[in-house]
């Protein structure tokens, strides 16, 4: 038998593409985006077709087990293995030609689906399967798993779309398949003319959306015109690796629109559905309320409790169909950005629906099953009184007009009896689907999440097909062993088992983190922050997705052995920006800076830490004692000829202000403004970056407040918000940090608390509760925090800020896209006339982590993605750059020639000129 290490040694002297045996990666590979967890050998990641060829023959030849993995986005379990995984996104991911005139691409297979769909779009073309993985999402694994998305109403499932494949089988042998049995397997047409039967009559009866098992066998019959590479489509990784494909692509209808139709409830749209489809539909998607958050359906969505979103080619055939609907209410939407917006929260479902209202979780299993659209309604009654019975929960939702529907169900995956009730749930659904005429999976393939359950739709000769034809293909089975035929059990390999009980805040992160891979979208553009990283480096390591697969491992302690001193989990989480922009933009809400925290934390304790920890993370004393030494003259001139030991010398410290904002507001004391009896008082935080750096934005904040009518206070002694100790996991100094602050502040949570650092805002609001939970004090003073826009706004509702009347570029900090919000920065900005939206995205500085050796390369990388582009684009209109983020601000004077200011800079600058007593 082979050892894995001598596997590894012969493939790495034979293939040029990277293998990589070590725990890292195969940590990484453990999961895909299911319920189950299996633990590969090592990973590969070919080169190119001969890479492929190479390593399937070694692999056959030493006896492992081979299974090819795109975005792992796979809710089945079909992309983990216990082999070899190979990596097809790293290098085998190009778009290979387009002919806008045949209407075909080729293309590789680690290929995103949207990089495909943005390069036809100038032709004027699209690739019609579209999932909501769009973003992230490989045209392999949509080859793999037969993916169709929402408009397959109008042009089909991915089979429909692919006209040719080039495969690799076990073993090394490679086919070139299309229509006609040229190129096929040795055996194949023997096997179809010897089953004709069973293909004309164990497959009869189907409908789109049967996908489950090798259910596109009837496409090798002669009347379908033998249809090799359809018939492979949907196999799930069984049967070879597709290295290269031609796709057809639709034309792009040029302006359509969106009807989104109001109806009672969940079964009266259901109903509805197969009706609508005689109106030539591009997509009907069907969601009910309990799915949509209620920010999102305030205003969005017509009345109603459930919706149907229709979209039609053009104005009149949408006007056309919502006359002959019976939908009580509906909305038509002709504008791409209101169209994109009500999409948004369609797409989110598939990680909104991994929340209970009561904020459990939710999780695949039977994400997709199918029946015939005109049993659509009655099937979902009969689900919903199913899962009532078993005493479990699940919000159904999907694509209504070929009648799949998506759900996550809060099954207990850990327990025995919890397990034991998944798994007589599934046999009952299973059952329930087949006597709607429906399939077990209509999407996303059956896994190892239904194949066991595939004699339950198909007759025992169909099932012997089955595996007839995987043995032509691969007669070894060392083609993604245990899915389809012969599989595992539905409850084995679950992946929650190996976690200690009773793991924790972060055990429970962790598990959260489902593998839906948002965090590893690359379009710019939009609000979204996640994952910054991850979009510099393009390694999976870097993504959220990636560190809590290497946390996962490491509490599991298989893979990963050495517990909290993990090198690989260090080395994954070093890059971690702490942006926060999983909290908000994940759809679990995966918290990986809390997590990283919490992992320095115990990673260093008992140790010497980097200097970088104990100068920037110890910044709050550090900067004290230059102030009360009144040292920061000689300082600065220091810091110039030579950065402090620890910090990265590719780029300059930050000049430390002379005179800090707490000692020119002791100074003026007396000079503050009188203001009206019963006019709020509210507390100013005067936070380390205020304080010692950036001291003018506290006395325009001050100059503002006042003039906004509010009587302005400022502690007395030093307080902090831990956010830098947090930061570096320093979590035992935060608290000390924070108790100190807490007694200092006594009283003070009474009055509202503006924070004009939107981390230390963030920190207040959230890091601070979760490290003080049984301090009364911590949870008051949390409460407290306001922005410095959401002061204004509350405090202060009948003041008229200046007009500025000018365009903004800049940067919404990410902290406050994650944690506190923007909408009263934006409501506060057009009421001063400041036009123009800020990016989205990170400045890349994040703190401490833009000065740490070995991460200069991706902060300036996450700058240049769409900080300083925006600037640039916004450069001839002569606007006011804008970034409340003493980071942001900072990153932007380095590294472009711009100067930045905070929103109570700008509106100071607009306020009428005072006298010298008041003026700072």
């Amino acid at each position: 038998m082979t050892s894995p290490g001598e596997l590894e040694r012969t493939l790495r002297s034979q293939l040029r593409g990277e293998v990589d045996f070590g725990a890292a990666a195969r940590a990484l590979t453990t999961m895909d985006a299911s319920n189950y967890r299996r633990v590969p050998a090592g990973v590969v990641a070919p080169r190119d077709a001969g890479d492929v060829a190479a390593a399937l023959r070694i692999c056959a030849d030493a006896g492992f087990p081979v299974v090819p993995r795109g975005g792992g986005t796979s809710i089945a379990g079909q992309a983990t293995g216990v082999g070899v995984v190979l990596d097809l996104t790293r290098h085998m991911n190009a778009l290979v030609s387009v002919d806008p005139v045949a209407r075909t691409a080729v293309v590789q297979p680690g290929l995103v689906l949207d990089r495909l769909r943005d390069a036809v779009r100038p032709y004027g073309l699209a690739f019609g399967p579209d999932p909501s993985t769009h973003a992230r999402c490989t045209l392999g694994g949509m080859i793999g798993n037969n993916a169709c998305g929402a408009h397959s109403v109008a042009w089909g499932t991915t089979a429909d779309n692919v006209t040719e494949l080039a495969v690799t089988a076990y073993g090394g042998s490679s086919y070139r398949l299309g229509t006609g049995w040229a190129g096929a397997p040795e055996g194949l047409r023997e096997l179809v003319a010897g089953n004709l039967a069973v293909l004309r009559t164990g497959l009869a009866g189907g409908f789109s959306r049967r996908i489950s098992g090798y259910g596109g066998l009837d496409a090798l019959l002669p009347e379908r015109g033998v249809g090799v590479a359809r018939a492979f489509c949907g196999s799930e990784g069984t049967l070879g690796v597709v290295t290269e494909a031609v796709v057809r692509l639709v034309e792009a209808p040029r302006a359509p629109v969106l009807a989104v139709l109001g109806y009672a409830d969940e079964s009266a749209a259901a109903d509805a559905a197969a009706g609508l489809l005689g109106a030539g539909p591009l997509t009907v998607e069907g969601m009910a309320r309990d799915l949509v958050p209620g920010a999102a359906a305030a205003g969005a969505l017509p009345r109603g409790d459930a919706w149907l979103f229709v979209e039609m080619r053009d104005e009149g055939a949408a006007r056309s169909l919502v006359r002959g609907a019976d939908a009580a209410h509906s909305l038509l939407v002709t504008d791409p950005a209101g169209q994109r917006a009500l999409w948004r929260i369609r797409e989110d479902a598939a990680g909104t629906a991994t929340r209970t209202p009561d904020g459990g979780m939710a999780w695949p299993g039977w994400e997709d099953c199918a029946v015939p659209p005109a049993r659509l309604g009655a099937y979902l009654r009969e689900f919903r009184a199913l899962l009532a019975a078993h005493g479990l929960r699940g919000t159904p939702y999907g694509h209504f007009g070929e009648g799949c529907v998506h759900v996550r169900i809060d099954f207990d995956l850990v327990t025995p009896a919890g397990i034991a009730r998944f798994r007589s749930f599934s046999g009952e659904l299973a059952d329930l689907v087949v006597s709607h005429g429906g399939s077990l999976s209509g999407e996303h393939g059956d896994g190892q999440a239904r194949a066991e359950l595939l004699p339950r739709m198909y007759g025992p000769e169909v099932i012997a097909l089955f595996g007839a034809y995987k043995d032509v293909w691969d007669p070894a089975g060392g083609m993604n062993p245990g899915m389809l035929v012969r599989p595992a059990r539905l409850d084995e390999n679950l992946r929650f088992a190996v976690l200690p009980p009773g793991g924790g805040e972060l055990s429970h992160g962790v598990a959260r983190c489902v593998g839906v891979a948002k965090c590893r979208t690359t379009e710019v553009g939009g609000p979204g922050v996640m994952c910054p990283s991850y979009r510099a480096t393009g390694e999976e390591l870097h993504s959220t997705r990636g560190r809590a697969r290497l946390l996962h491992e490491m509490l599991a302690g298989e893979v990963v052995t050495d517990g909290w001193r993990s090198r690989e989990v260090a080395e994954a989480l070093d890059l971690c920006l702490s942006c926060k922009g999983c909290r908000s933009d994940c759809p679990v809400g995966v918290d990986m800076a809390a997590y990283k925290a919490e992992f320095l934390h115990r990673h260093w304790s008992g140790r010497i830490r980097p200097p970088a920890h104990y100068l920037l993370g110890g910044l709050p004393r550090l900067l004290r004692t230059v102030a009360l030494l009144r040292a920061a003259a000689p300082l600065n001139a220091a810091a110039r000829r030579l950065p402090p030991p620890g910090l990265t010398r590719d780029r300059p410290l930050p000049p430390l202000a002379r005179t800090p904002f707490t000692r020119w507001w002791r100074s003026r004391a007396g000079e503050s403004r009188p203001q009206g009896p019963g006019a709020t008082a509210v507390t100013l935080w005067p936070d380390t970056f205020t304080e010692y750096l950036s001291p003018h934005t506290g006395r325009a904040a001050v100059r503002v407040l006042e003039a906004a009518g509010l009587e302005v206070t400022v502690p007395r002694g030093p307080v902090c918000c831990g956010v830098t100790y947090v930061s570096t996991g320093r979590l035992d100094r935060a608290r000390t940090v924070l108790r100190r602050t807490l007694t200092r502040l006594e009283g003070a949570p009474d009055r509202p608390v503006v924070v004009l650092e939107p981390s230390c805002a963030a920190a207040l609001r959230t890091d601070l509760p979760a490290l003080l939970p049984d301090d009364p004090r911590a949870h008051r003073l949390a409460a407290a925090v306001r922005t410095f826009a959401e002061a204004l706004e509350q405090y202060a509702p009948h003041w008229r800020p200046p007009r500025l009347d000018r365009p903004v570029a800049g940067q919404t900090h990410c902290h406050q896209h994650a944690v506190l919000g923007d909408a009263a920065d934006r409501r506060l900005r057009e009421r001063a006339g400041l036009t123009g939206e800020l990016s989205g995205g990170c400045c890349g500085l994040a703190g401490n982590f833009g000065f740490e050796p070995g991460h200069h390369a991706v902060s300036v990388a996450c700058a240049r993605e769409q900080l300083l582009p925006s600037l640039d684009a916004a450069r001839d209109s002569g606007p006011a750059i804008l970034a409340d983020g003493f980071s942001c601000r900072t990153q932007i004077a380095q590294l472009s020639p711009y100067r930045a200011h905070h929103l109570a800079e700008l509106l100071a600058d607009g306020l009428p000129i005072e006298g010298p007593a008041d003026s700072p």
